[in-house]
């Protein structure tokens, strides 16, 4: 791993960070999905001719534009690679904010607009919540499941009480940027930090609006998905540390389940080589 630090006594010290430039991006298409509610959708896409389609679901503090490290990696290796701004989210309209929608029925929309049969769903963070929503709902049209550095929105009494006890309630007043990207990556990665920066504050153009879920996961539900499944999260998040996802992955036992060494709640975009590299090999599998 080109930025971790070496274990070798006597060994010269790894350099503080080897920056990873964002690379060119691939030819897309864009468009916008309009809603039953007149709620216009938008999203990018690498097809329609390329290959068998990946839909990527940003978190909460990111939108379509957040997928910049995987987008034309997917590309290259063959797959379609399709992003869209959830409701509120930099390209969508917010709608109505006291009617947000169902992010899987949303998502549903997406996949119907663009004539989809099978999906591969890779969704961080918050796109989590919907993305495992969306499965349990129509898991015939999902190929395979990536879910990374997410709290997926379980409603279970155990759960809650550990996130209780990892957070505690100013963390929520805290900048985005301490709460999601390692220390590590905020102290030597300057120019990285401030491209997320810009997208997190490019994100959300008005209003935040969250989408509701068809009904709450629960640990019953959780179990029931049987898709290919891929849990990751960085070894250094605030918000779903590897305790956490090895609390998860106890009801997905089918799930392969990995950590990401100096990287916190945004690993695709900390260490987007090593992320794409675990994503492909668990796409080609599958």
């Amino acid at each position: 791993m080109p930025n971790s630090p070496t274990a070798r006594t006597g060994a010269k010290p790894a350099p503080v960070w080897t920056p990873v430039p964002i690379p060119p991006q691939a030819p897309t298409t864009d468009g916008h999905v309009i809603l039953p509610d007149a709620t216009r959708i938008w999203y990018w896409d690498t097809g329609p001719t390329s290959g068998r389609p990946v839909v990527l679901l940003h978190a909460g503090t990111q939108s379509a534009d957040g997928w910049l490290y995987q987008q034309p990696v997917l590309a290259k290796a063959g797959y379609r690679a399709i992003g869209y701004s959830r409701r509120g989210y930099r390209g969508s309209d917010a709608g109505d904010p006291a009617n947000p929608g169902v992010g899987a029925d949303d998502l549903r929309a997406l996949i119907e607009h663009l004539k989809l049969d099978k999906v591969d769903l890779v969704a961080a963070a918050q796109g989590g919540f919907f993305a495992l929503d969306y499965t349990l709902a129509w898991p015939e049209t999902v190929r395979s499941l990536s879910i990374v550095s997410s709290l997926m929105g379980i409603v279970e009494p155990d759960y809650q009480a550990v996130n209780a006890r990892l957070r505690p309630k100013f963390f929520a007043d805290l900048p985005h940027e301490f709460q999601e990207l390692s220390p590590s990556y905020r102290a030597g990665n300057p120019d990285g930090l401030a491209a997320w920066l810009e997208l997190d504050h490019t994100a959300i153009v008005g209003v935040r609006v969250t989408p509701k879920v068809k009904a709450p996961l629960t640990w019953a539900r959780l179990e029931s998905i049987r898709q290919p499944t891929w849990l990751t999260t960085g070894e250094s998040d605030l918000y779903t540390p590897p305790a956490l996802l090895r609390m998860q992955a106890q009801h997905m036992p089918h799930a392969e389940v990995t950590t990401i060494a100096e990287a916190g709640h945004s690993p695709y975009w900390e260490q987007p080589e090593i992320f794409n590299s675990q994503l492909l090999s668990f796409l080609g599998r599958h």
